[in-house]
C-alpha cells in the first residue's frame, strides 16, 4: 500500500496497530487499510467496540477534569495513542492553563503525529517508550525536564493494561511508577474486562488482536483493583467506566456494555 506523508518510514504499514485501530474506533483518520480491516473484524466479533472506545475516552475526560479540580497540574499519560479531540493537554490546559503534560507511546505514528500537533506548546512533551519499561520512562530527559516529581503528578494508564501480559508483571510496573511519585499524586487506570463476557465473544476478540503487535489480556475487577496497591481509591472505586462520576444518570445506563473497567487512586502521605 502507498505510505501516507505523515507515516514514518520505519513503521510496518502491512501489520495492524492497536493505536491506529483505536483511532479508527474514535473516528480518526490516522489509520491504514490493514488497521481498518482488523478493527472491522473486531466490531464483527464485538459489536460494541466503538462504544467501548468512546466510553473510555469520556472516562479519560472526566478523570482529567477531576484531577485539575483537585489541584493537579502535572500529567504523565502512558500509552497515550494517536491524538484526537479531547486529549489530556486540551482538557487540562482548558481548565488550568499552567498544566504540563508528557505523552508516552510506543507506536511511532502516535509519537510522530503527537509531536506535529503539539509543536509550539511548551507545556507538553512527547516520548517514544514502552509502559513495560517504567524506569526508562521515569529517567527520560524530556520527562524530567517537563515534570517535577517532588510535586504531585497524575499518571494515566488508560486503555493500555490489556496489552500488557501477565509475564510482563504489570503490578510491578505500576509499583515502580508509584515509588517515583510524591504524596498527593494520582493513578488513573482503565482496561478491558472479561467480567460477564460471553466466552465466544472473548475468544473472537483475542483472535483479532493476535494479528497485531499487542495481543489482548483481559482482566476482572479484582485484578484491576489490585493494581491500585498503595493508592486510596477515589469514590466510586473501580467500576464500569460510564459509572465513574457520570455527568448524567442516563449516561451510566447499561454501563457494562462499555466493557472497560476504570478507577482513580490517590497516593497518601
Amino acid at each position: 500500500m502507498q505510505r501516507p506523508d505523515w507515516a514514518p518510514e520505519t513503521i510496518d504499514v502491512e501489520r495492524p496497530s492497536v493505536a491506529r485501530m483505536y483511532d479508527y474506533y474514535l473516528g480518526g483518520s490516522h489509520n491504514f487499510a490493514v488497521d481498518r480491516a482488523a478493527a472491522r473484524a473486531m466490531v464483527a466479533a464485538v459489536p460494541q467496540a466503538p462504544l467501548m472506545a468512546q466510553a473510555n475516552r469520556a472516562f479519560l475526560r472526566r478523570a482529567v477534569q477531576f484531577l485539575t479540580d483537585a489541584g493537579i497540574r502535572q500529567f504523565l499519560d502512558i500509552g497515550s495513542g494517536i491524538p484526537t479531540v479531547g486529549n489530556v493537554h486540551e482538557i487540562a490546559q482548558r481548565h488550568a492553563p499552567d498544566s504540563r503534560v508528557v505523552y508516552v507511546d510506543v507506536d511511532p505514528v502516535a509519537v510522530a503525529h503527537s509531536r506535529e500537533i503539539l509543536a509550539g506548546n511548551d507545556r507538553t512533551a512527547v516520548v517514544q517508550e514502552d509502559l513495560r519499561h517504567p524506569d526508562r520512562i521515569l529517567g527520560h530527559p524530556d520527562v524530567r525536564a517537563m515534570l517535577d516529581f517532588s510535586q504531585p503528578v497524575a499518571v494515566l494508564v488508560v486503555a493500555v493494561l490489556h496489552f500488557v501480559a501477565d509475564d510482563d508483571r504489570p503490578a510491578e510496573v505500576l509499583r515502580t511508577l508509584r515509588t517515583a511519585l510524591a504524596p498527593g499524586s494520582y493513578l488513573v487506570l482503565s482496561q478491558a474486562s472479561d467480567d460477564g463476557r460471553d466466552e465466544t465473544e472473548r475468544a473472537e476478540a483475542e483472535e483479532v488482536y493476535r494479528r497485531t503487535d499487542n495481543p489482548l489480556w483481559v482482566r476482572g475487577r479484582a485484578e484491576l483493583t489490585g493494581f491500585f496497591d498503595g493508592f486510596e481509591l477515589v469514590d466510586p472505586g473501580v467500576v464500569w467506566v460510564p459509572q465513574w462520576r457520570p455527568e448524567t444518570p442516563e449516561s451510566a445506563e447499561d454501563a457494562e456494555r462499555a466493557v472497560f473497567l476504570g478507577g482513580v487512586g490517590r497516593l497518601g502521605g
